[in-house]
C-alpha cells in the first residue's frame, strides 16, 4: 500500500480535502471512512491503511473543511454541521461523491464506514437512501432527527457495532433504532459487546481521561472481524 494521497473536493463552495489510500492489489470496493468528531487523526489514517491491506481503495472524509484544534473545539463545528439535516446529509454525500467520481474508484461497489460521530454519519447516509452497497457504524450515536420510514428504502446493508455500555447510546435508543430500521425494511446486523464502552476502537481513549470512553482490545479485533467477514460477503 502506498502513502496517503490528498483529494480535494467541495461541498456547495466549501473547500473539503479528503485523504485516500490504494490497496496494491486490484481493489475489491471503494470505501468512505468517516472520522471522528475530532475529524482525521491517526487512528483514522491507521483504519484506511487497513482497508487498503485489504484490498479496498479508502477515502477519508472531511467533515469542517477548516483545521480542528482539539477534541473541545471540534464541538461547535460538528454542532453547526449537524444542525441542519439536509446540511449534514450534503456534506457526507459530498464524500461519496468524491470517491465515486476518483479514477481510483472506477467501476467499484461503493460502501462507507465511521467511528464515533462518523458511525452517526454512515447511518444518515443510508436513511438518506445514498446508493451504497453496505454501510458500517462503530459506537457512533443510532439516534436521528430524521428517522428512516418505509417511503424512504435504504439501499445498503447496515452492520452496527456498539459497546453496550456506551453512555451515548443507551439501549432506549438501541431498541428505538431497531424498530426505525425494522419500520423502513432495512437489512441490518447489530453486535453488541458486553461492558464495553464509547470509543472502544481506539486504543488511546483510555488516556482521554473520560468516563464515557474506554478502549476494548476484543470489541475492536471482534468488531473489525464482523466487517470484514460482512465485506467478503458483499464484494467477494
Amino acid at each position: 500500500m502506498s502513502g496517503l494521497e490528498r483529494v480535494d473536493y467541495d461541498d456547495r463552495g466549501t473547500a473539503l480535502t479528503g485523504w485516500l489510500a490504494r490497496p496494491n492489489q486490484q481493489a475489491r470496493a471503494a470505501i468512505v471512512v468517516f472520522p471522528t468528531i475530532a475529524n482525521n487523526n491517526p487512528p483514522i489514517e491507521r483504519r484506511a491503511a487497513m482497508l487498503a491491506e485489504a484490498g479496498f481503495v479508502a477515502l477519508i472524509a472531511d467533515f469542517y473543511g477548516e483545521p480542528v484544534e482539539s477534541f473541545e473545539a471540534s464541538l461547535p463545528l460538528a454542532e453547526r454541521l449537524r444542525g441542519d439535516v439536509d446540511h449534514y446529509r450534503a456534506r457526507l454525500s459530498s464524500a461519496v461523491a468524491a470517491l465515486h467520481g476518483h479514477k481510483a474508484a472506477a467501476g467499484l461497489p461503493l460502501a462507507a464506514i465511521g467511528y464515533c460521530m462518523g458511525g452517526q454519519a454512515v447511518l444518515e447516509l443510508a436513511r438518506s437512501g445514498e446508493n451504497l452497497a453496505l454501510v458500517a457504524s462503530f459506537h457512533g450515536i443510532l439516534a436521528t432527527d430524521r428517522p428512516a420510514t418505509a417511503l424512504t428504502p435504504i439501499k445498503p446493508r447496515i452492520l452496527v457495532c456498539h459497546g453496550d455500555k456506551d453512555p451515548l447510546v443507551p439501549r432506549g435508543q438501541v431498541m428505538a433504532f431497531w424498530e426505525e430500521m425494522d419500520g423502513a425494511g432495512a437489512n441490518w446486523h447489530f453486535h453488541a459487546y458486553s461492558g464495553v464502552k464509547h470509543g472502544f476502537t481506539d486504543p488511546g481513549s483510555d488516556a482521554r481521561g473520560m468516563a464515557a470512553i474506554g478502549y476494548d482490545e476484543s470489541a475492536d479485533q471482534q468488531s473489525w472481524a464482523a466487517l470484514m467477514s460482512l465485506c467478503d460477503e458483499a464484494f467477494g
